[in-house]
C-alpha cells in the first residue's frame, strides 16, 4: 500500500517539476520574444514590427482542435465567428475583445483564446479585428465594439444572452463598451469575463512599481507609449479611458482573471473592489507565476483558467 502511494506520490512531483520547467522556459522565452515584438516607440514602422509580432505569437500558441472558423467582414472591418463542432450552447454567444494596447492585435491573434473559450464553454465566440491607433485614435475602437454588439443585436441575440469578454486593452474595451451602452440607457452584456483588464490608464497602482520587475510581458514605459497613441494628452482619470473610475452600478456579474506576475495586477484587484462596492457580483481568480494573458499558451495553469470560466458561465446559468 505505501509503495503505492510512494509512486503516485512521485509521478505528481514528477509532473509539477515539469509543468514548473515548462512555465519557467515559456517566460524566458517569451521575455525575449516580447520585448523585441513590443518596442516602446509606436512610430509606423516600430509599430508594424510590433503588429507582426502579435501575429507570429498568435501562431504559436496553436488554438485547441474540435471549432470552425468563419471570418467575414462587416462594413470593411474583419470578424470571425469561432464554433465548436462538437454539440454546443446555441442560448448563450460570446462577443471577445482582443488586446494589444489598441495598437496591436487582429484576428489572428484572437483566434487562440477565441477558441479556447468556445472549447471551454460550448459556446460560439464572435471576434472582431477594431481598427488600431495611431492610425486610428480613441474613440474609433469603442466604435467598432459597438458595431459588432449592434450586429448581435441585428442577428436576433438579447442583451442578457451575451457574454462581453476581453484580455488586456480589450478587457478595458469590454469594460467601456458596457459603460457605452449604460450610458445610452440600453440592456447590457449578461455576463462580463475579463483577461488581465487594463482598467486605469493613469497608472496609479501599486503593481506599476511593485511588480514591474517581476513581469516578462509589459513595462510602465509601454503602457505609457500606447496610451499616448491610443489617445493623446488626454486626461486618462476620465471613465472613457480607466472604467476603474466610472459608475459601475447595474453591471453584470463579472469574472476577472490575473497573473501574480504582472504591472496590471492592482488594476484588477482594485475593478474588484470598485465592482463589489457598486453591488455587482464579482469574481477575482489570480495565478501565482503567471503572467499577462497567461491563459493563451499552452499551459496547465491556461487549462485550469478556462475550466474555470465555464464553472463561472454554468454557475450563474
Amino acid at each position: 500500500m505505501n509503495s503505492k502511494l510512494n509512486i503516485t506520490k512521485t509521478k505528481q512531483e514528477t509532473t509539477e517539476l515539469l509543468n514548473q520547467k515548462l512555465t519557467d522556459a515559456m517566460m524566458a522565452a517569451l521575455k525575449t520574444v516580447h520585448s523585441a515584438a513590443s518596442p516602446d516607440s509606436t512610430d509606423l514602422e516600430d509599430l508594424a514590427f510590433q503588429r507582426k509580432g502579435q501575429e507570429v505569437l498568435g501562431r504559436l500558441m496553436s488554438p485547441p482542435i474540435g471549432f470552425s472558423w468563419e471570418p467575414f467582414s462587416l462594413d470593411e472591418m474583419p470578424m470571425a465567428w469561432v464554433r465548436p463542432e462538437r454539440g454546443h450552447d446555441r442560448n448563450k454567444v460570446i462577443l471577445y475583445c482582443h488586446g494589444g494596447g489598441y495598437t496591436s492585435g487582429n484576428l489572428g491573434y484572437a483566434r487562440v483564446l477565441a477558441a479556447k473559450m468556445a472549447s471551454a464553454t460550448g459556446c460560439e465566440v464572435l471576434a472582431f479585428q477594431y481598427r488600431l491607433a495611431p492610425e486610428f485614435p480613441y474613440p474609433a475602437a469603442l466604435e467598432d465594439a459597438l458595431a459588432a454588439w449592434e450586429y448581435l443585436m441585428h442577428q436576433g441575440w438579447g442583451a442578457r444572452d451575451i457574454i462581453l469578454a476581453g484580455d488586456s486593452a480589450g478587457g478595458n474595451l469590454a469594460l467601456e463598451l458596457t459603460l457605452a451602452l449604460k450610458e445610452q440607457g440600453r440592456f447590457l452584456p449578461g455576463r462580463l469575463v475579463l483577461f488581465s483588464p487594463w482598467t486605469d490608464m493613469t497608472a496609479s497602482g501599486d503593481s506599476y512599481t511593485q511588480r514591474e520587475e517581476l513581469d516578462p510581458m509589459l513595462t510602465n514605459r509601454y503602457i505609457q507609449s500606447v496610451r499616448s497613441a491610443y489617445a493623446p494628452d488626454a486626461d486618462y482619470s476620465q471613465p472613457c479611458f480607466s472604467p476603474l473610475f466610472g459608475d459601475l452600478t447595474g453591471f453584470p456579474p463579472t469574472l476577472i482573471q490575473v497573473g501574480e506576475r504582472e504591472i496590471l495586477y492592482s488594476d484588477s484587484t482594485r475593478l474588484q473592489d470598485a465592482l463589489i462596492a457598486a453591488g455587482v457580483p464579482c469574481v477575482l481568480q489570480s495565478w501565482p507565476d503567471m503572467w499577462h494573458v497567461f491563459q493563451m499558451f499552452p499551459l496547465k495553469s491556461a487549462g485550469e483558467a478556462m475550466t474555470a470560466v465555464a464553472d463561472f458561465l454554468h454557475q450563474l446559468g
